[in-house]
């Protein structure tokens, strides 16, 4: 089995996908809510509208309950490391002029390309 895996974007939602090629279908689903937002699509337009709706549908649900729809993800999150760790890194980002904060994030951004 092949698996193909993507992202995709709609009105501040992110959508994970994947392909699976025995079943010949495209799946996907909403991350970062606690609520369970799903799609599917035979191929890549009608993946693209399943997710457009899906999305569409969870913001009027929002709406009719008088919620503010969740923020898939606020760019904040917490991360234990060992106290030396955090010293080397405090240490490295000073000595490139930067700040920690700056640094991990360019570290990060390296790390997933």
């Amino acid at each position: 089995m092949v698996s193909i895996e993507g992202m995709m974007k709609y009105k501040g939602c992110i959508g994970h996908v994947t392909y699976d090629d025995e079943a010949k279908v495209f799946h996907g689903e909403v991350i970062g809510l606690k609520d369970i937002i799903t799609f599917q699509g035979m191929a890549v337009d009608e993946l693209e509208k399943a997710f457009r709706e899906s999305v569409d549908d969870y913001l009027a649900w929002c709406k009719e309950r008088g919620e503010k729809p969740e923020k898939t993800f606020s760019g904040t999150f917490n991360l234990r490391i060992p106290p030396d760790l955090h010293a080397q890194l405090v240490l490295q980002a000073k000595a490139m002029g930067t700040s920690l904060n700056s640094y991990i994030t360019q570290a990060l951004r390296q790390a997933t390309r």
